[in-house]
């Protein structure tokens, strides 16, 4: 059990809503209407990374003339098809985890690279947006996950140091996040399972998000 945690930090697809595997089959495709070889490989380089990253990411991957805008528009209106439509659903416990922590005295912040205005209309429209005391999104920071900077800011804002944070996280690039601000990381591996450098960084690798209730 984890005795000195004030604050538990949270990234949002794949760890709060079941969103990875749509923008997976968007990905898949977008890699036939285009052409792109070796998708699957770009899948995982660019998880959990906002556009900014993702753009040099696929320019390095498959040129540098590669239509960044035309694959980000084409996703985004793919995208809002399934989530007009369908709606994106919680995983499994969120809700009852959240409501654990906030029981116990903890404070919950959102630290995602989706942006803003995105995040936020998912997160309302699952009814979990009023859970958290402090936001942070990809597109109001510099460096993307692997960098620190997101969970930096969320603890900043929190005024909470980082080593009294736990960050919870689905993909490698948010556990090197999570770690590189001194956090204590915990995985809820979602499309991507731990490789033995990203195991040496956490704390505690489980799933579902509930697991959060055996340390807290």
């Amino acid at each position: 059990m984890l005795t000195n945690i004030k604050a538990v930090v949270f990234d949002m697809d794949g760890v709060l809503i079941d969103s990875e595997s749509i923008c997976d089959e968007i990905w898949v495709r977008l890699a036939d209407e285009m052409n792109l070889p070796d998708i699957e490989d770009a899948i995982r380089e660019n998880r959990g990374c906002n556009t900014d990253l993702m753009a040099v990411q696929l320019k390095a991957r498959y040129g540098k003339d590669f239509n960044c805008p035309k694959f980000f528009e084409d996703f985004s209106v793919y995208f809002h098809e399934v989530e007009f439509t369908k709606g994106i659903p919680l995983l499994p416990h969120v809700r009852e985890t959240l409501e654990y922590l906030k029981g116990k005295g903890y404070k919950l912040a959102l630290s995602t690279s989706t942006r803003r205005v995105t995040a936020t209309r998912q997160l309302k429209a699952v009814d979990i947006y009023d859970f958290f005391d402090v936001w942070t999104f990809g597109d109001e920071i510099k460096n993307s996950k692997p960098a620190p900077d997101i969970y930096l800011k969320a603890a900043k804002e929190l005024g909470i140091a980082p080593e009294f944070c736990v960050g919870v996280e689905d993909s490698p690039n948010g556990i090197k996040s999570c770690h590189a601000a001194g956090y204590v990381p915990v995985m809820i591996p979602d499309r991507i399972e731990p490789t033995e450098e990203i195991k040496k960084l956490c704390y505690k690798i489980g799933k579902p998000v509930s697991i959060l209730k055996e340390i807290l």
